[in-house]
């Protein structure tokens, strides 16, 4: 059975962001199929940010001292999201873009996971190695202006940011990408926008479930 992790990263709801409401689609399409689906919510879960409160708690672990609250909770945060990464074949993500790029809690999520020994390693010449080849990524992204022309696309670190990180230091295979874009720039045709793309969401969920068959 394909294990499928779902990394939710929008808490506002379905009726009001349209990454949330792409999430919706894909889980609703995917219900009842042969996939051993998941949810890692980043918003649900406790995700103390990362920082020097986590750096010094490796340091205390190897030298066998006491954990503050904070560091017990951010070890076995951290320790939760690359158990989920672990058990997954499959990582699907439905996130917005704010601001240019991605959700500060989702962002967290990465910190925890990015990991040298975990993701990735050095070979004897210095040269990186992806460790996760052997899985595959998702993208449901939603963004209210268009960043797929020329003169917006340098601006993008969103969608590019997420492939480089899982398509490129981590090396999963990416087999599927939605973008929805521009219904915020075109009030008019917003309705139009995002059925289409939420049409691309249900096949996007039907082509793994026709994967899911195949292996």
């Amino acid at each position: 059975m394909t294990n499928v992790l779902v990394v939710k990263a929008n808490n506002r709801p379905a009726d009001q962001a349209v990454s949330s409401k792409m999430y919706e689609t894909f889980m609703g399409e995917i219900k009842g199929s042969n996939l051993n689906v998941s949810v890692y919510d980043v918003y649900e879960e406790d995700t103390p940010y990362f920082g020097q409160d986590l750096l010094e708690a490796f340091g205390k672990v190897q030298n066998g001292e006491e954990l503050s609250d904070l560091q017990k909770r951010t070890l076995a945060a951290k320790q939760k999201a690359m158990d989920a990464i672990s058990a997954a074949d499959v990582v699907v993500f439905a996130f917005p873009l704010w601001n240019l790029t991605i959700p500060a809690k989702l962002h967290t999520f990465i910190d925890y996971v990015y990991a040298a020994g975990f993701a990735f390693k050095y070979d004897a010449n210095g040269n990186l190695v992806s460790l996760m080849p052997e899985k595959k990524a998702i993208f449901l992204n939603a963004r209210g202006g268009v960043y797929s022309i020329p003169e917006t696309a340098p601006m993008e670190m969103c969608v590019n940011y997420m492939r480089n990180v899982f398509g490129g230091i981590f090396g999963m295979e990416i087999i599927n990408e939605v973008i929805i874009e521009g219904h915020n720039a075109a009030p008019d045709k917003a309705q139009e926008i995002i059925e289409k793309g939420l049409e691309e969401v249900k096949a996007a969920a039907n082509h793994l479930k026709t994967l899911a068959i195949e292996a």
